[in-house]
């Protein structure tokens, strides 16, 4: 049996939470065909632009705004942008040739979705919550499957084009080694603390976790990784130096997977993408959903965790300082539960989403003896 040529388009992005789970697939569709060629189609946010960059993988970007609502003009508005960014991805597809388009979320992977169904080109979407955007809500009626990363998902229920695979999460790469990331005075047989509100960062997670160390009396047993997001990384940094307080800050790190790894407790966001990796890794986590995510789906997710014993939740209006701290505390000084955790995330892990969905895309067009 011999590999052959296939064309792949993923549309979508943004965010980490709609453009890891593409990035996964694709890794997942090299492995398995070398010969695979994939274009990511998107919008010319820097960070989505960066990261596919140093993955080495091609993008190309579409007119992609939000609709708007209210009044007729709005409405007009965003019903030209969509004529505009449906003629781009028509030409995409025109040149490109894919075999296959999926779509993994975010508004940009509307009209390249739409437009892919329109030519007969084979298409599904994927869903990293269990409260589906509008894009993949509006989609979901054209695709002929629906790939979930949650059992029960929202509207999705006893739909027949469902698969429930699991949300893909990125293998631990080359991009950075515990070499390049030059971790600050790290010492393996300390406890490590990860904190990361995403992507984007999270301020209101950066000021409580530095509130938290303020308040407690000795920080010397563990390492701290901290993900600020870029609009934060000079302050807390100035912090953490005001503070005397040895810690890796960064605005971003590109190996997630490789700091789950090493990370002995998280304090996180509660996207799907996280939830996902928490679970692969085992990695027991204190989260503080995003309080504006999208009909709140990030309190979905993490609540589907804390009633498993698999993470403690806090929600962003109760975050402070003392409670935080009273949080990590609680859990170092608790082995005992946090092996128990651990156990509770493995078993809610499902590491194959990526294989599964890239074996499913593959097979759609035969391959010649």
């Amino acid at each position: 049996m011999r590999t052959m040529l296939f064309n792949i388009i993923i549309a979508g992005g943004k965010t980490g939470g709609h453009l890891f789970p593409g990035i996964a697939i694709a890794q997942a569709l090299q492995r398995i065909n070398p010969e695979v060629k994939i274009l990511f189609v998107g919008t010319n946010a820097p960070f989505e632009t960066q990261t596919l960059e140093k993955y080495g993988y091609p993008h190309t970007s579409i007119l992609s705004k939000p609709i708007k609502e209210g009044n007729i003009f709005g409405k007009a508005f965003s019903m030209g942008l969509i004529l505009i960014s449906l003629i781009q991805s028509i030409i995409i597809l025109i040149r490109f040739k894919p075999d296959f388009v999926l779509g993994v979320g975010g508004f940009s992977s509307f009209a390249v979705v739409l437009s892919a169904c329109i030519l007969g080109i084979p298409t599904a979407i994927q869903e990293q919550n269990a409260i589906p955007g509008m894009t993949n809500r509006w989609l979901s009626k054209v695709v002929k499957t629906l790939f979930t990363s949650f059992k029960e998902t929202k509207g999705f229920i006893d739909n027949p084009k469902v698969k429930y695979v699991g949300n893909p999460v990125r293998k631990a790469d080359r991009i950075e080694s515990p070499e390049t990331l030059d971790l600050v005075e790290f010492a393996p047989d300390k406890f490590t603390l990860l904190v990361t509100g995403g992507s984007q960062g999270a301020s209101s997670i950066n000021t409580a976790f530095i509130e938290a160390l303020m308040l407690m009396k000795d920080t010397t047993f563990f390492n701290i990784i901290h993900q600020t997001g870029i609009r934060d990384e000079s302050e807390i940094q100035k912090k953490y130096k005001d503070l005397k307080i040895k810690a890796t800050v960064r605005a971003f790190f590109h190996n997630m997977p490789l700091l789950l790894k090493i990370a002995d407790l998280a304090i996180t966001r509660a996207g799907a993408g996280i939830v996902s990796e928490l679970c692969i890794n085992g990695l027991p986590a204190i989260l503080v959903p995003f309080p504006h995510a999208a009909d709140d789906h990030q309190t979905v997710n993490a609540k589907a965790l804390e009633n498993q014993d698999a993470a403690v939740m806090i929600a962003d209006t109760d975050l402070s300082g003392n409670r935080l701290k009273d949080a990590i505390e609680n859990l170092i000084h608790n082995k005992v539960r946090l092996v128990q955790m651990a156990e509770n995330l493995n078993h809610l892990a499902r590491p194959d989403a990526d294989e599964i969905i890239a074996a499913y895309i593959l097979k759609t067009k035969k391959i010649k003896a």
